[in-house]
């Protein structure tokens, strides 16, 4: 600890000096102190948090979550560092219940990726359970309680969540995905680069399916997966990608050429170095016929003639 506040005065002497006398913030968490708290804000490649001291104004509960959570959600100009909310994310309101802060967020919350939410989240439990009156937080989006990518409510979060799970939030890598959406008339495939980042624990498999049932970010494609669908499991052995999904896979609301959705994953998965073919199944049943035309009984192997090659 001695060695730490020594480093921390010497930066902070240095700072001082290049500042030419301004008050310049503390990177990392501050010391123990009344009014003293740290802003966990993500960096600039949203890879990661980085929590930074502040001084708080406010002593009063409900106006120093205000304070902290403005802190969090509007980055000062001199930090090279990233708010964890979207930009158009709006908290609607709070309320603090013995010892619970519940947050309602507007419906935009959930239109952060998987990976930002995870961020976000673990940055408004580490921030603001610091509040004395705070012991843990609950989250609200559009009216409803956060749910997870599995569908389960997350429900409340405290920071010992995070303690031991920091490292994991914190191992957050980006890959370049190559994905299959339905073109506009939905008769063929188009290819969509997307950048992502996301939990180096999560395999790429999963992260492939995942991100096409967050659907296209291109202006005029399609989705070619049924919104409500869950993947149930994803593996791999000797090169053969097993996926099993729930029943609202089979959904056939998307319209569309009846293999679309099969080749829009066979492809994108195909494009990993560890797939070179794929095997469906539902609810863990490889006997099924899908929409009436294709049995998933059966290794599918890439189909590039689908794809129409235009964005």
């Amino acid at each position: 600890m001695k060695q730490m506040r020594r480093v921390w005065w010497i930066c902070l002497a240095g700072l001082m000096l290049l500042a030419g006398g301004c008050s310049p913030r503390q990177v990392g968490a501050p010391e123990p102190a009344e009014g003293n708290f740290a802003i966990y804000y993500l960096n600039t490649g949203m890879t990661r948090m980085t929590p930074v001291g502040y001084q708080a104004r406010s002593t009063e509960a409900a106006q120093l979550i205000q304070e902290l959570y403005d802190q969090l959600a509007n980055v000062p100009a001199d930090l090279d560092c990233q708010s964890p909310l979207a930009a158009r994310t709006e908290l609607e309101r709070f309320q603090l219940e013995s010892n619970v802060l519940y947050l309602y967020f507007d419906a935009s919350y959930m239109l952060m990726s998987s990976s930002q939410e995870i961020l976000c989240r673990a940055a408004l439990t580490k921030t603001l359970t610091q509040i004395e009156e705070v012991e843990y937080i609950n989250i609200y989006s559009g009216e409803q309680p956060l749910m997870d990518s599995y569908g389960n409510p997350v429900g409340m979060l405290a920071a010992g969540d995070f303690i031991d799970a920091l490292s994991d939030v914190n191992t957050y890598e980006k890959s370049e995905l190559t994905l299959y959406f339905a073109d506009a008339e939905g008769q063929g495939l188009v290819e969509e680069k997307r950048e992502v980042i996301h939990n180096s624990n999560t395999s790429m498999e999963r992260l492939v399916v995942e991100q096409l049932l967050e659907g296209p970010q291109t202006e005029g494609c399609q989705a070619t997966i049924p919104p409500d669908t869950k993947l149930l499991n994803i593996s791999v052995t000797d090169n053969v990608c097993y996926v099993n999904f729930d029943g609202a896979f089979l959904n056939n609301s998307l319209g569309g050429r009846e293999e679309l959705p099969i080749y829009s994953i066979v492809n994108s998965l195909t494009q990993l170095t560890t797939v070179n073919r794929v095997q469906f199944s539902v609810n863990g049943s490889p006997t099924v016929m899908f929409r009436d035309v294709l049995s998933l009984d059966t290794l599918f192997e890439q189909n590039m003639d689908l794809v129409t090659g235009g964005r």
